[in-house]
C-alpha cells in the first residue's frame, strides 16, 4: 500500500525518476503540488500525484 504523503525519493521511485529531477519538476512549476513539512522536507500527497499525472496523459489516438 502506498502512504497517503509520499517523500521526495518515493515520488521518484513511483515516477521511475531521480530526486533531483523531481526538485528540478518542482522549480520550474512543472511537478505536482507539494507540501513543505519543514525547513528540510517536502512532501506529496498521493490524491494530488495522481490528479497531476492524469493531467499529464496524452489523448488516446485511437479514440
Amino acid at each position: 500500500m502506498t502512504p497517503e504523503l509520499l517523500t521526495v525519493h518515493e515520488l521518484a521511485e513511483l515516477l521511475r525518476t531521480t530526486p533531483s529531477t523531481i526538485y528540478a519538476m518542482r522549480s520550474s512549476g512543472r511537478g505536482p503540488r507539494s507540501i513543505r513539512a519543514d525547513r528540510k522536507r517536502l512532501l506529496f500527497r498521493r490524491s494530488d500525484v495522481d490528479s497531476w499525472l492524469d493531467e499529464q496523459s496524452e489523448p488516446d489516438p485511437t479514440a
